[in-house]
């Protein structure tokens, strides 16, 4: 009788995602524990095999920012952020997106919700950056983007009020 070896995923990534980049971002995430170096390897080489697959962008910028790499971490949002608008056909500047916000529905697709979801994330960097005021003008701009929060910005409001009370 064969022995068949299951690889259980260690991370729901989305189901529409090559195979192969799912399998590079797999090895990444299994590797993040134990070899920094192999796992960013294998990080860079999904999201070059495909620069349009978003989730490889989210990867990046989480392992990044777990890693306490914030700089990194903040250039791989901003190349999401483009990335996102382009797929989803609006301005990449969150500035811009608001001033012309009732034309687009940032609620329409995943590309659009990605592009909430990491602006959400360039809040959260700002602030771990000790950038407390640009935090807060992302976050304004984010609350008029997304009235509903769906992307869960509130969470990174009350956590940057709580810093400037100190």
């Amino acid at each position: 009788m064969a022995s068949v070896a299951f690889v259980e995923e260690r991370v729901m990534f989305s189901p529409n995602m090559p195979a192969e980049v799912n399998s590079l971002l797999q090895a990444a995430v299994a590797a993040s524990s134990v070899d920094q170096s192999r796992a960013e390897n294998l990080f860079l080489q999904a999201q070059t095999l495909d620069s349009h697959c978003l989730q490889t962008y989210f990867a990046l910028y989480k392992f990044y920012f777990y890693q306490k790499r914030l700089v990194d971490a903040e250039r791989i949002v901003l190349a999401g952020l483009e990335e996102s608008a382009k797929q989803g056909g609006f301005p990449n500047d969150y500035r811009r997106l608001v001033q012309s916000q009732p034309k687009w529905n940032l609620y329409a697709n995943d590309s659009t919700l990605f592009y909430l979801y990491t602006l959400k994330a360039l809040a959260f960097i700002k602030l771990r950056q000790g950038f407390t005021t640009d935090a807060q003008l992302v976050l304004s701009h984010l609350q008029q983007l997304d009235p509903q929060d769906l992307s869960g910005a509130s969470v990174i409001m009350d956590l940057a009020e709580g810093i400037t009370e100190q």
